[in-house]
């Protein structure tokens, strides 16, 4: 029997692939299933059920796409909501055969109503493994706020008090050797922290996962809520475009990886409304960039970025990237739901210039740099924009709070006839900042390359005690 975990870092994600025996299962699949479809052929396997353990709700699973060009049905627990596609509604308890080995529903409500856990029993007839969703992560549990977004008599009290049962009631009593597989590990905002592991034994996390240790349901309720912050808007977006189903990948792919000149991209931007979406590094999309660009680099939380900062699953995009990675952009929105890129750039910046068009800037010094300025002029404004709860644990005294996860409150600390120097942990966020405030007519953001590590190894700033965060979100 063969286990693989398909962890994908800029989702946090964690997908399965299990065989036995010459079938296979695939378990809460990513957008673009070809990976799996591949897999499956080279090792003479036919993939024989998709199982999703819930309504995602951070990215769009493949479970239809995977469905259509397997043939192999799609697994959920026990559910009443209607869907737009074939699937077989599970029962608790029911079993699936994969060649010698089985998998068994345990339905644990609580992160969603449909939640379920999946039991892989090895080919010798054993408990080996379970693939825990978003119901249990390693040193934390999935968040009880998401499904009061898409079920109006939900509360996140309520959904709690589920997942108080599910814990207690199907996964604590299973044997402590069982390896737990969950769907998301630490950057994910499905849960408020979460461990940098990725897989763990249930008996550890017995020991260790605060949620289940010893207490009350209203114990647990409170704790399981405190630290919650809104999510991001994305989410009930991608739940209905994982219940109702989505265009197929191929289509996707097909409209947005097309090459336009710039004079096309041009004649684009102007006649549709659509979002320029520069994906190069920070520090390279600084000293030049198509006007009005927003930049969310691909080599960092891409997908989770573009989710909360573009509000409109709908919205047209068009893209400039690196040279050769222009698929994987597209790719790479469409995990998230983004599925109406209109095309990219072609040659990139540098063809926009040789053409004739102007381009932007963004002025962005070191850490040293600020600090000569702070010294010229101490009433300078810094501002952070890391999450309020890392903001909390350190920052730099007299420095602001404007969180980029809220950055139209945020905008509204931002007065455009002061200058302001921004910085986030490492100078992506920051960026991500600074562009989209750019775009929206504020031009005297300045970025802190290096952000706040570069800041604080400087030694010429004060920075406030360390103080542990009790949140990640």
């Amino acid at each position: 029997m063969k286990i693989e975990q398909i962890y994908t870092g800029c989702l946090a994600q964690g997908a399965y692939y299990i065989e036995s025996d010459g079938e296979a299962a695939v378990i809460d699949p990513l957008r673009e299933v070809q990976p799996y479809i591949e897999k499956a052929a080279r090792r003479n396997a036919k993939i024989k059920f998709v199982f999703e353990t819930h309504f995602h709700a951070d990215f769009v699973s493949g479970h239809q796409d995977l469905s259509a060009k397997t043939g192999a049905p799609i697994v959920y627990g026990p559910t009443s909501m209607k869907m737009g596609f074939d699937a077989i509604v599970a029962e608790d308890g029911q079993e699936f055969q994969i060649g010698k080995a089985k998998v068994k529903v345990l339905h644990t409500p609580g992160h969603t109503m449909e939640s379920s856990c999946y039991l892989l029993y090895n080919e010798a007839g054993k408990p080996e493994a379970i693939f825990t969703g978003d119901t249990l992560f390693i040193g934390d549990v999935g968040r009880p706020d998401l499904a009061q977004k898409v079920v109006e008599d939900l509360t996140q009290d309520k959904l709690a008090g589920h997942l108080y049962d599910s814990l207690r009631n199907k996964i604590m009593p299973l044997p402590d050797d069982l390896i737990v597989y969950p769907a998301h590990g630490a950057g994910s905002a499905c849960g408020k922290n979460m461990s940098k592991e990725t897989s763990d034994t249930l008996g550890n996390q017995k020991k260790t996962n605060y949620a289940l240790q010893e207490m009350t349901k209203e114990e647990f309720i409170k704790e399981v809520i405190t630290g919650l912050t809104p999510p991001p808007a994305y989410f009930p977006q991608n739940v209905m475009m994982n219940i109702q189903g989505y265009d197929s990948i191929d289509a996707v792919l097909e409209r947005g990886v097309k090459p336009l000149t710039p004079a096309q991209f041009e004649a684009a931007a102007n006649e549709t409304g659509a979002l320029i979406l520069d994906t190069r590094a920070p520090q390279v999309f600084a000293k030049g960039f198509v006007p009005n660009s927003v930049n969310i680099g691909i080599d960092g939380s891409f997908a989770v970025w573009v989710g909360a900062m573009i509000p409109d699953l709908k919205q047209e995009i068009l893209v400039v990237a690196e040279e050769g990675r222009e698929e994987e952009v597209i790719t790479r929105l469409a995990r998230v739901g983004y599925d109406f890129a209109l095309g990219y750039l072609e040659g990139g910046v540098e063809a926009w210039e040789k053409a004739g068009f102007e381009l932007d800037s963004i002025e962005s010094i070191t850490a040293e740099e600020l600090a000569d300025r702070k010294q010229e002029n101490p009433e300078l404004n810094i501002l952070d924009v890391r999450k309020n709860s890392e903001f909390l644990s350190e920052h730099v005294l007299d420095a602001e709070n404007a969180p980029l996860d809220y950055i139209n409150d945020s905008m509204l600390k931002v007065d455009k006839a002061k200058t302001y120097y921004v910085h986030c942990a490492g100078g992506y966020r920051s960026m991500v900042f600074n562009s989209i405030l750019r775009a929206r007519g504020y031009d005297r953001l300045i970025d802190v390359d290096g952000g706040f590590k570069a800041i604080k190894e400087s030694g010429k700033f004060k920075v406030s005690d360390y103080v542990c965060p009790t949140t990640l979100l």
